[in-house]
C-alpha cells in the first residue's frame, strides 16, 4: 500500500493541475472504486460536475481535493472529493485526446485557467482503492488540516492558504477535514504534529512498538515500509514494548522516523512493481536505499548480520537480530 512519501508525491504532482481546475466531464466506469461514495454512481457525477477543485491535500495516506460547488462560494466550502489509493490505485495526468488506460475506473476532465485541459485519470488494478464525495467537517485543533501548497518535495510549506511555515493563515477549506479522514491522526512531517503528547500515548500503549506505529489513529503515514526502516535506523526491535521506551527513546525514533520519510520524499517514493506510480506513470526509487526491508538475507549495512524476515500480521517484518534486540 502507497505511505507517506508516495501519497505526498501524488499530491504534489497534481497540486499544480487541479487547483483553480472546474471539473469539465467525469465518468464511472468501475463502480466499486465508489464503495466509500454515500449514493450511486450518478450522484457522484452529477454533483462533481462543474465543481472548482481549490486544492489538493493530504494527511498521512489519504488525499483529498476541496471543492466549490456551483450552488457553494469557496468560504463556505463543505464538499471534498477523497482518494484512497488502497494496495495499488495511481492517480494519473493525461492528455485529453490519449487513449484510456487499460485498468482506468475513473476519468476526470478538467479545465484550467492556465495549463487548459487537463485529464486525471484514476487507475487500479486490484480495486481497493477509492474515490468518493465527503462532508467535511471543522478540524478540532485549529490548525490547517493537511498538506497543501508545493508541500514536503520542496520542503516549504509557505503558499497561498497553505499548512504548515506559519507564514499566512490556512484557506477556509483547509480549516475542515473530510468526515471519512476526521479520525486519522497527524504524520510526522505535519507541523502541527505534537511530538510530546505522540510520546506520550505511545508510551501508554501495552503492544509492540511496530504495531503501534502502524495505527494510524496514533500516527499516520507510517505503513510497514517505514515502520522497518525507521525502527532499524533507531536500533528498536519491532516487538519492543511501548511502555519500555523512554522518552528519550521515542524522541531518537521520531528524529529517525522524519529522516526515512523526508530521504523517502526526495526520491520519489518506494516501487516494488507497476503498482505505484507518480502522476507522470513513472516509478520511484527510494528501494535503492533501503537497509532493512526486503533485505532479508543481506547483510546488515551496519554491522553485517543478515537482516531477518519474520511473519508479523500478516505480512512480514525485517530487522537486524544483533543491532536491534528485544530488551
Amino acid at each position: 500500500m502507497p505511505e507517506l512519501p508516495e501519497v505526498e508525491v501524488v499530491r504534489a504532482g497534481l497540486h499544480p493541475a487541479v487547483s483553480g481546475a472546474v471539473v469539465e466531464g467525469v465518468a464511472v466506469l468501475e463502480p466499486r472504486s465508489l464503495r466509500r461514495h454515500e449514493g450511486p454512481p450518478n450522484d457522484f457525477v452529477s454533483r462533481l460536475q462543474g465543481a472548482t477543485i481549490l486544492s489538493a491535500v493530504r494527511r498521512g495516506k489519504f488525499l483529498w481535493f476541496p471543492l466549490e460547488l456551483a450552488h457553494e462560494p469557496a468560504s463556505e466550502s463543505s464538499t471534498a472529493l477523497v482518494a484512497h489509493l488502497g494496495m495499488s490505485g495511481q492517480v494519473l495526468l493525461r492528455d485529453r485526446e490519449a487513449a484510456d488506460d487499460r485498468l482506468l475506473r475513473i476519468r476526470l476532465d478538467l479545465a484550467h485557467p492556465t495549463r487548459g485541459h487537463v485529464r486525471v485519470a484514476f487507475v487500479d488494478q486490484r480495486i481497493f482503492g477509492s474515490m468518493a464525495l465527503d462532508e467535511t467537517v471543522p478540524v478540532a485543533d485549529g490548525a490547517a488540516a493537511g498538506y497543501s501548497g508545493p508541500g514536503l518535495l520542496g520542503h516549504d510549506m509557505a503558499d497561498e492558504g497553505v499548512s504548515g511555515g506559519g507564514q499566512q493563515d490556512p484557506a477556509p477549506w483547509l480549516l475542515r477535514i473530510p468526515h471519512q479522514v476526521a479520525h486519522i491522526a497527524r504524520d510526522p512531517l505535519d507541523p502541527a504534529f505534537d511530538d510530546a503528547a505522540f510520546s506520550r500515548r505511545l508510551r501508554a500503549r501495552k503492544t509492540g512498538v511496530k504495531r503501534a506505529l502502524l495505527d494510524q489513529t496514533l500516527v499516520s503515514g507510517i505503513g510497514n515500509i517505514y515502520a522497518d526502516e525507521s525502527l532499524w535506523a533507531s536500533k528498536i526491535h519491532f516487538e519492543q514494548q511501548c511502555t519500555s521506551l523512554s522518552a528519550r527513546r521515542v524522541s531518537l525514533l521520531l528524529l529517525e522516523i522524519r529522516a526515512v520519510l523526508y530521504k523517502a520524499l526526495a526520491e520519489g517514493g518506494t516501487s516494488f512493481d507497476e503498482q505505484y506510480k507518480n502522476v507522470n506513470g513513472e516509478s520511484g526509487y527510494f528501494a535503492h536505499s533501503l537497509n532493512a526491508y526486503g533485505q532479508q538475507g543481506k547483510p546488515c549495512p551496519r554491522c553485517g548480520t543478515p537482516i531477518r524476515r519474520v511473519s508479523f500480521m500478516n505480512r512480514g517484518s525485517h530487522f537486524c537480530p544483533r543491532c536491534q534486540r528485544l530488551r
